[in-house]
């Protein structure tokens, strides 16, 4: 099979989809890899790296796209991209479709195949959402600490605190892998730490992991307005895989949290868990909204480009030499994960809660009802 990665268009993306590693992996399984020149130079991944690894360089997306039967990338197909994917090539990222329409639709008119990393599931897990959950988790601690300071539109309150002033309280709203990651940063800052999540299950796995002084409480109302009250920084860490984020904090609710606070929303990529999130970028990442600093950003992990993606490509590694070893149907039929991650085929979505997200059900077909 013929893999292509091209770059990454998204504003301040500097991920890529493969690696250099990953490219000796396709090629020793005897396919043919195309790289779009400087793909990975964001990452600190040079063409003569992908060259040594047995990649062909080309010298525009064009090619790639053109070329390739399967892509592999890191972010969703923006509009630029969207006439150059042909029907039924396999497109192998991050998709996110709850989150726009505009790219639902491009993917049904296209014919795509769009295998998605975010629904790629084993066992009640999700895989390849796992590695950048959890950068995105200690990105948000990070990028909540800078935001409070003065210039930045917070508190002023240095996060690790100092002689005569206390560290900063952190909420963690959402106890999965990101709410675990961005726990376990901010206390190992020496932050005070609250998580709430509405699964009990999820707090006692988490609960001994963190230090004494910290609190791991179920979500109820009551709880979650007292601990707004308190907070310097929120971080948003909710997740339905496939669907649109659950709104955790009301416009009504924003007024509760004290001015200078920071907002967190680790959701954006599936529309925001805030009810006054919208979309920001890594070159213009906040704003404020009833003198709360909301910062949205929806690649936060590419911020971090090479850990980020050294992470993405391992993960994604094995699943994509699964997809490029035969006849998509067989391969998809044979390995329910690749099959959990199929949200759109032949012109159909084959994920339930995007097509009630944008009322297509019309355009809904189940996976193996799409592939027969």
């Amino acid at each position: 099979m013929i893999v292509g990665c091209p770059k990454e268009i998204k504003v301040n993306e500097k991920r890529v989809g493969l690696t250099p590693l990953a490219v000796r992996a396709y090629v020793e399984a005897g396919h043919e890899v195309l790289i779009e020149s400087g793909a990975g130079q964001g990452a600190g991944l040079d063409d003569e790296a992908y060259r040594l690894a047995g990649a062909k360089i080309v010298a525009n997306n064009v090619l790639v796209w053109e070329k390739a039967e399967l892509i592999v990338k890191v972010k969703e197909l923006l509009p630029p991209e969207y006439p150059l994917a042909k029907p039924y090539q396999i497109v192998f990222t991050f998709f996110h479709l709850a989150a726009s329409l505009e790219l639902t639709l491009a993917c049904l008119e296209r014919k795509i195949t769009a295998i998605a990393y975010e629904t790629v599931t084993v066992g009640g897990e999700l895989p390849l959402l796992k590695p950048m959950s959890a950068v995105a988790g200690r990105v948000a601690i990070l990028a909540g600490a800078t935001h409070l300071a003065s210039f930045a539109g917070g508190k002023g309150i240095l996060p690790v605190g100092a002689l005569g002033g206390p560290p900063a309280k952190v909420l963690i709203i959402g106890g999965g892998v990101v709410g675990q990651n961005a726990a376990l940063t901010a206390t190992g800052l020496g932050l005070t730490v609250t998580v709430l999540d509405k699964d009990p299950v999820k707090l006692d796995l988490l609960r001994p992991l963190l230090p004494d002084g910290s609190k791991v409480l179920l979500n109820e109302p009551n709880t979650l307005v007292s601990e707004l009250k308190k907070a310097d920084i929120i971080i948003g860490a909710v997740l339905n895989p496939g669907a649109k984020a659950p709104k955790v904090i009301s416009r009504e609710q924003l007024k509760l949290i004290q001015p200078g606070s920071v907002l967190v929303d680790v959701a954006i990529d599936q529309g925001g868990c805030f009810e006054s999130s919208r979309l920001t970028t890594l070159s213009d990442p906040v704003y404020v909204e009833e003198g709360v600093v909301h910062y949205c950003v929806g690649n936060m992990p590419g911020a971090y480009a090479k850990t980020a993606a050294l992470a993405l490509s391992e993960a994604t590694l094995p699943y994509g030499l699964t997809l490029a070893s035969g006849d998509l149907k067989t391969v998809l039929l044979a390995n329910p994960p690749l099959l959990s991650g199929l949200n759109a085929y032949a012109g159909y979505l084959t994920l339930k809660p995007v097509a009630e997200a944008f009322g297509l059900e019309k355009s809904y077909r189940a996976s193996l009802t799409a592939l027969s």
